[in-house]
């Protein structure tokens, strides 16, 4: 049958507000998650901070593959220094000037020593928002890892070490302190497989003697947040350490696993959670 031309009209009238009526439904749904999706205010949020990674003694920065690898993939910007483990005021000094190469926000995430390093190295430094600590060292101003350390029984970690002296070219001397390759699985990173282990073994860098007893200037986690990771089966550092300084230091989150000290490597996608969580709460708040 053939329909008037104004009935024609009428019906499309009619499909064409229900049809606006439906987009206008639809787009009321879509506000609350469109702002939500820019922060809990719809705030688009700040800057994505660079993440700088700082690996601890006996390690390089290929430590943290895994965890670059997992960062990256979530768009972020990464850079892991190598550190000079010559002592704290030398590596705190050295990182430093590298942090005012970098422009932005800054998510600092320090392993082992590292996490002293991080400490004085982000002072007075306002680009650094957040300060990550994983299986580390957080000692305060006037500590040294070895004062630090005093306060709870020694990891097996003490008893595995091996010093070798070394002569500078300017005649000055000083001692290296390497793992015993033997026990390194042992004490360092038991939930990774031997043929693994014989390799960092192999390829360990050593630490200068000097920097356990270096003592922090500074310590830039009294007044920026913190968040940390235990490994709670860690036998380098006593985790019963580790749960110490992240009290005193007032962590805004403390994440325990079963990992033994070289959790950015055994367990890279945990610990990248935590940086993306230290990201994001800067982002966001």
């Amino acid at each position: 049958m053939r329909i008037p031309r104004e009935s024609r009209r009428t019906v499309n009238a009619v499909r064409w507000g229900a049809a606006l009526l439906a987009l206008s439904g639809t787009t009321a749904v879509l506000a609350p998650t469109t702002a939500r999706a820019g922060g809990p205010s719809g705030d688009p949020g700040r800057e994505k901070p660079t993440v700088v990674l700082v690996h601890g003694a006996f390690a390089d920065a290929s430590s943290w593959t895994g965890v670059v690898q997992r960062l990256q993939q979530n768009g972020y910007t990464v850079a892991a220094p190598a550190n000079p483990l010559r002592g704290v005021p030398e590596d705190s000094a050295y990182l430093a000037s590298f942090l005012k190469s970098v422009s932005g926000p800054i998510v600092l995430v320090g392993h082992s020593y590292g996490g002293e390093v991080i400490s004085q190295a982000a002072v007075g430094n306002s680009n650094v928002k957040a300060l990550v600590y994983i299986n580390a060292v957080m000692p305060d101003a006037g500590e040294s890892f070895t004062t630090l350390s005093a306060r709870f029984a020694p990891a097996p970690l003490a008893k595995a070490l091996k010093q070798v002296p070394f002569r500078n070219s300017d005649g000055t001397t000083g001692t290296d302190v390497y793992v015993q390759p033997a026990l390194l699985r042992q004490v360092f990173a038991a939930d990774l497989p031997a043929s693994q282990t014989a390799v960092m073994a192999a390829t360990q860098r050593p630490i200068a003697m000097s920097a356990f007893g270096d003592k922090l200037t500074g310590a830039a986690w009294r007044n920026r947040p913190v968040y940390v990771l235990v490994g709670k089966q860690d036998q380098s550092i006593n985790p019963a350490l580790e749960r110490f300084e992240a009290q005193r230091a007032h962590a805004r989150k403390t994440v325990e696993i079963n990992s033994s000290h070289v959790s950015l490597v055994s367990h890279p996608q945990a610990v990248k959670d935590l940086i993306v969580d230290a990201a994001e709460n800067y982002m966001w708040n």
